[in-house]
């Protein structure tokens, strides 16, 4: 698995999504209950951002529906969203959040 910096940790905020993106795939990176996460940053509902939703109880909230994913599985927790979004494993390295996209065969 091949990490890539993301971002700064200290550029991280306390439950406030902030979008990236590694590789052209879009990314929202969450700072909560003390670690981070990092998910993919479109709706699996609607094309719309994640990171411009709000964070609560490891979950993001999709702004336009209501749709919350939980931040560790990408499993939404209500309707209308059905279908997870992807979820990237994180390393923290110093001030570095480290994120892989690349999937193990």
């Amino acid at each position: 698995m091949s990490y890539v910096r993301a971002a700064a940790l200290s550029e991280l905020e306390e439950d406030t999504p902030k979008r990236v993106e590694i590789d052209g795939t879009p990314i929202s990176l969450v700072r909560t209950e003390g670690e981070v996460f990092a998910i993919n940053d479109i709706c699996s509902h609607a094309n719309v951002s994640l990171s411009e939703g709000e964070v609560e109880d490891c979950a993001i909230e999709c702004w336009l529906h209501g749709s919350s994913f939980d931040l560790r599985t990408g499993k939404p927790s209500g309707l209308p969203a059905t279908r997870p979004v992807p979820v990237y494993p994180v390393k923290i390295e110093g001030d570095d959040v480290l994120v892989s996209i690349t999937q193990e065969s």
